[in-house]
């Protein structure tokens, strides 16, 4: 039984992580049983969420748990694509990670209403006093990372333009299909879900999700993810309603 641990439910999202997400994701779309558990960042190996202990061998970070997916099970996410097709998917996959998601980081961690509305409510399931320390440094280590990436570096309008020519490129990509790269889920779904349904999230008060809201067919598309893969969270299916 593979182990996925996870930072947990948050805001109406399967986790509050969407590498968390993306990494189950990929545990569904390949089809394998697995268990989830949220008291294993203290043993993460990189420092992070996710990992995953698949009988006794840990891997750390959501693209190297697909890649052992693929080896050790034999799953190609990307069954069916020619090589332009798949180096398409890889550069939107990295567009999200390396992109988006330091557009969204900085606007849920330095915006001090979003921070007080989510990161901060999130803490407070902590015992005193850590629920009072451990916010505090956290946030400060997330702002210094935002900074040293160069994202935090820019002024707030800045940031805002940047993250929404993105998404515009993502819903401009999606097009009229049913999924981002063709009428089945791919990798690049584990990823783009994951990203835009925490994009939607409307916790965090944001012009990215003005941005993202205005695109029907990533509210469509979104839906569609979360009623073939997330059923439970019925919230989702609210936002894109």
């Amino acid at each position: 039984m593979i182990t996925l641990y996870t930072f947990g439910a948050a805001f109406g999202l399967p986790d509050m992580s969407p590498f968390v997400t993306k990494a189950e994701m990929l545990l569904k779309l390949a089809g394998l049983n697995y268990r989830t558990d949220t008291n294993g960042f203290n043993n993460a190996p990189k420092g992070k969420l996710p990992y995953i202990d698949d009988d006794g061998e840990i891997i750390a970070d959501s693209t190297f748990i697909r890649q052992h997916i693929e080896r050790k099970y034999g799953v190609d996410f990307d069954k069916g694509l020619d090589a332009r097709e798949r180096a398409t998917a890889w550069a939107f996959e990295r567009m999200f990670e390396d992109h988006i998601y330091w557009t969204f980081l900085y606007a849920r961690w330095v915006d001090e209403d979003n921070y007080n509305r989510g990161p901060r409510v999130y803490f407070e399931r902590l015992p005193m006093p850590m629920r009072l320390i451990v916010p505090r440094m956290v946030r400060r280590q997330l702002t210094a990372q935002i900074k040293g990436h160069g994202m935090g570096r820019h002024s707030g309008s800045e940031i805002v333009a940047l993250g929404t020519h993105s998404l515009n490129a993502a819903a401009d990509f999606l097009g009229h299909k049913t999924y981002m790269m063709r009428y089945e889920p791919s990798g690049l779904d584990a990823t783009a879900f994951a990203f835009l349904a925490g994009a939607l999230c409307p916790t965090f008060e944001t012009p990215l999700r003005t941005a993202v809201a205005r695109h029907k067919n990533i509210k469509e598309y979104v839906g569609r993810m979360a009623k073939r893969f997330y059923s439970d969270f019925t919230e989702i299916c609210k936002w894109v309603a």
